[in-house]
């Protein structure tokens, strides 16, 4: 898996190794009032991460693509970004999260465009995401990419979507 160039940020290919400075990114409560849980703690992004590298659902049928979003300037996290692609590279569900410490800066914006481009640019004919209805900020984002919402609601969250005109592909796989 490559990196990812923005023009603040880079996107990092995600691995166990990144889980203690991640957690310390992840740390705030605030960060789940929308998408729910708890902050994980290093031992627990270690196990995750650690699944998360195969980059492959156990059935083989989803690509699992994590990246760590880093500054520019100093190389520090202040999030990350996934896409779940299915359907033969045909459909990608995306997420970003950034902690609450480099909130309000841009930086989610850029990020999940950066990752937008580089799954269109793959061939994917269709992006999700799922945002809580008062998730303002995350709304901002999808509005940002590309992704225009829905009326379509699954566990309290909206889906909002963007399709390739045609959903032609350009590219075979991702």
């Amino acid at each position: 898996m490559e990196t990812i160039s923005a023009a603040r940020l880079t996107l990092w290919p995600l691995t166990a190794q990144d889980a203690d400075e991640m957690a310390e990114v992840l740390a705030g409560e605030e960060l789940y009032a929308f998408i729910g849980g708890a902050a994980p703690t290093p031992a627990e992004l270690r196990a995750r991460y650690a699944a998360l590298e195969a980059r492959r659902s156990p059935d083989g049928r989803q690509e699992w693509l994590n990246w760590i979003i880093r500054r520019d300037t100093d190389g520090r996290a202040v999030g990350y970004v996934q896409a779940t692609v299915a359907d033969g590279g045909r459909r990608a569900e995306v997420a970003w999260v950034v902690g609450t410490a480099w909130q309000g800066r841009g930086y989610a914006s850029e990020a999940a465009a950066a990752l937008a481009e580089w799954l269109r640019a793959r061939g994917v004919a269709r992006i999700e995401a799922h945002i809580h209805p008062d998730h303002h900020a995350s709304m901002t984002v999808a509005g940002r990419i590309g992704l225009l919402p829905t009326e379509h609601f699954e566990d309290g969250e909206r889906l909002w979507t963007w399709e390739r005109p045609g959903g032609v592909r350009r590219e075979a796989g991702v």
